[in-house]
């Protein structure tokens, strides 16, 4: 696994792991606690040594089972957790980017993570009643004292990015992109390479279609987001079947699986990009690293760029309620 580089210093594996679902959004977890952790620790046997957390997981408890498994490891990995939401009640019902609360989650984490220093602490989304300047400042002074090492910003618009890192220096931005969400090109990447600031992609398997496990028949359990979003109706899964039948018949090619083109595109995007797939089985851990290993021609990566607009993307990527929270 080779690594690269966010914003100016931080050091993080090319591929990362998201660990969201572990708790939370796609439904029943097909392992226990300890296969999760399991899971955890053989990301750091293929090399990943970057691990993506928040509060609201859970709430709370993804992050004390990161906490938990990377103990063992913590001096050789980087662990970005986020703040922004309103938790009340163990449910999320707004945002809250104050000061106070940002201060306040900082410290809860740090105990959930079993660590004494959050590596990149994200903004979770834009709150439009905070000034990302005060925002910018609050998390500021927690690297002074020693609690945060890197600012980050998650779905936030170029103009946001600029405001902020003109206060304390953004070191990565996370947002979705894949082969099909294309949506961060237009601005924020070319804010990010201007300003050297890094990229962290997530859902960049696009929430498992692009490695081809979704298709119409796939019925969706208890408690999986995927239910909520219009891109995953049947109609739309059917409608979008030609960009994952096209990524399929390029991977078999190259003796690869459609995930591994999947990353391998977004890898070769910009050097300053890091993506986070998430999984709960050891066994895709070992196919997502090995994507780095997939070298993409020239003509094969200017195919797959054309390929969403050649072919279409039906259905918006999040549900009107989460739409309302994306920095525009």
């Amino acid at each position: 696994m080779h690594t690269r580089t966010l914003g100016q210093d931080l050091e993080v594996s090319a591929i990362g792991l998201g660990c969201m679902g572990m708790s939370q959004s796609y439904g029943p977890n097909p392992g226990t606690r300890d296969d999760m952790i399991a899971v955890i620790r053989s990301a750091v046997d293929h090399g990943v040594t970057f691990f993506d957390t928040a509060e609201v997981y859970g709430p709370y408890v993804n992050e004390e089972l990161v906490g938990e498994a990377l103990e063992p490891v913590r001096d050789d990995v980087v662990i970005a957790t986020k703040f922004g939401w309103d938790i009340q009640d163990g449910r999320m019902v707004g945002l809250n980017s104050r000061p106070e609360q940002i201060r306040a989650v900082a410290d809860a984490s740090l105990k959930r993570l079993r660590t004494d220093v959050i590596d990149l602490f994200y903004q979770h989304r834009v709150d439009p009643a905070v000034p990302i300047e005060d925002v910018a400042g609050t998390v500021s002074e927690l690297i002074a004292e020693g609690k945060v090492r890197h600012f980050g910003l998650s779905e936030a618009s170029a103009a946001t990015i600029r405001t902020a890192h003109a206060v304390q220096p953004v070191t990565a931005v996370q947002s979705e992109y894949s082969l099909w969400t294309r949506d961060p090109e237009a601005s924020v990447l070319p804010t990010l390479a201007e300003l050297g600031i890094g990229f962290v992609p997530f859902s960049p398997l696009g929430k498992g279609f692009l490695s081809g496990t979704v298709d119409q028949g796939t019925a969706f359990g208890a408690g999986d987001i995927r239910a909520t979003i219009p891109r995953f109706t049947e109609a739309n899964r059917a409608a979008n079947r030609a960009l994952i039948d096209h990524v399929a018949t390029l991977a078999a090619s190259r003796g690869a699986t459609s995930g591994q083109v999947a990353l391998a595109w977004l890898l070769a995007q910009h050097p300053f990009i890091a993506p986070i797939p998430g999984t709960r089985r050891t066994t895709r851990i070992a196919e997502n690293a090995a994507s780095t290993q997939v070298a993409l021609s020239a003509d094969e990566l200017d195919d797959l760029s054309r390929l969403a607009a050649r072919v279409g993307v039906s259905g918006d990527r999040y549900n009107e309620q989460q739409m309302s929270y994306v920095d525009a």
